[in-house]
């Protein structure tokens, strides 16, 4: 290959990263004629709850029901142009899926937005400590080597002892 092929084929993943986060965009766009967004944060630690905010969008009262798992959790209405904000309870270790529907007279109830939220805190009490599972593996790793060293050291010493006998 000619270098200048060389260069041009070097030069390709490079130009593609400067132009990828020019390209890259939020997915799923909120639908413009939605009355109101969603927004879930992480599930905190110590209280077990994802803050969920909603942003209403219209010059309109609106109404919504807040479901975790299909279970409805809040319900209420987000006054003209107005954010609020709601926690929903998510067990350590588990997964819930948050809907937000929008309820009017004329349909009971419009999905508006779901996301899944994970709530992957430690099991202990403690915070940013692991429960005792056992002895560390880079312990079994060094013990493991420490026995094979031993092993190939008696049979270097065993075979050093035998191979340079006389044939007299």
């Amino acid at each position: 290959m000619r270098i200048g092929t060389r260069l041009v084929l070097a030069a390709l993943p490079a130009s593609a990263a400067l132009l990828l986060p020019a390209a890259a965009q939020a997915w799923p766009k909120p639908d413009p004629g939605d009355p109101f967004t969603m927004t879930v944060d992480e599930a905190g630690c110590r209280s077990g709850e994802a803050a969920v905010t909603l942003h209403n969008q219209t010059r309109r009262l609106v109404r919504f029901d807040l479901r975790s798992d299909g279970t409805s959790m809040a319900s209420g209405s987000i006054p003209a142009l107005k954010t609020i904000v709601r926690h929903v309870p998510v067990h350590k270790g588990r997964h819930a899926e948050l809907e937000a529907y929008e309820v009017t007279d004329d349909h009971p109830e419009t999905l508006i937005d779901s996301t899944r939220v994970k709530n992957d805190c430690p099991w202990s009490r403690r915070h940013g400590h692991l429960p005792y599972t056992g002895p560390p593996a880079d312990l079994m790793g060094r013990l493991a080597t420490a026995g094979g060293l031993v092993v190939m050291g008696g049979i270097l010493w065993w075979y050093g002892s035998i191979w340079p006998r006389s044939t007299m």
